[in-house]
């Protein structure tokens, strides 16, 4: 059992310590809810028996008054206040649902697997990572610190997949089946992307000096990534309408409408069989 003596002791030392942390944050699970409610805001194509009661316009109302909360913490650190940073957010949340739009349709268009839009919002990994993305880097956008980490990191402890807030991202983005992928912070990407599985796009450096530099690549505009290729470096820009292979490992630029590949030599021989 514990003694009140090694009790005041601990208290003391965790009063000391709390002294030191520089940002107070909102809990994961709220901010995990916000994303949640606010993803069948914008796609009612799945409801729980809490939102199935409430209308549109009190749902709005909520989301609002949650972010306000998750803001909360960070007040010192903001620019303006959470309630006005609420409605600038949601003042782009129009442009941000259209984007996502051109997301879904470019997956279900181009997934032979896929069985129709309303599939790929309620089930897919790779547009419900894209989504977070794009809520969180729009808070980036308004200088608020650390939350938009905290959503990107809770759809990848969903999904799988990494994407920094700060990466750049353009419209009919494609993550297919995405476990694994890893998109970094300075990451540049056009529009009509598609990526797989185990895709890394990366930096070669990971020094705290590099912190303010472009560390990753520039992908243009139609280019097709195939599962567990890796891209890296600040200055490597893969020209658009190019494929890279699977397995490629890529620390240099290409010209557009180049054909990355890893060759491999793989030998097929007839098993003996035992007499």
């Amino acid at each position: 059992m514990i003694s009140s003596e090694q009790t005041n002791t601990l208290l003391a030392h965790l009063h000391q310590q709390r002294n030191l942390f520089r940002f107070k944050l909102p809990s994961r699970p709220d901010a995990g809810r916000f994303i949640d409610q606010l993803m069948r805001l914008l796609f009612p194509v799945t409801q729980d028996c809490q939102s199935a009661t409430r209308d549109m316009e009190q749902t709005y109302q909520l989301l609002n008054d949650q972010l306000v909360c998750l803001l909360q913490p960070l007040n010192q650190h903001l620019h303006d206040s959470p309630d006005a940073l609420a409605t600038r957010f949601f003042d782009r949340l129009r442009t941000i649902y259209d984007d996502l739009l051109y997301d879904a349709r470019a997956i279900a268009d181009n997934d032979p697997a896929s069985q129709g839009f309303e599939e790929v919002i309620a089930v897919y990994p790779g547009f419900y990572a894209i989504a977070v993305y794009r809520f969180a880097h729009a808070l980036l956008q308004l200088d608020v610190p650390l939350l938009p980490r905290m959503l990107t990191e809770y759809a990848h402890s969903q999904t799988g997949i990494d994407i920094h807030p700060a990466a750049q991202i353009g419209r009919s983005f494609f993550i297919d089946h995405g476990t694994g992928v890893v998109i970094g912070e300075t990451t540049i990407i056009g529009e009509n992307v598609k990526i797989y599985q185990g895709v890394t796009l990366g930096a070669t450096h990971v020094a705290k000096t590099m912190a303010q530099k472009k560390r990753h690549p520039t992908i243009e505009d139609n280019v097709v990534i195939y599962a567990n290729a890796t891209i890296l470096g600040g200055k490597t820009v893969v020209g658009h309408d190019s494929v890279i292979g699977g397995n490629v490992w890529l620390t240099s630029s290409v010209e557009p409408y180049s054909l990355v590949y890893h060759q491999s030599q793989i030998e097929v021989k007839a098993k003996e069989i035992e007499g």
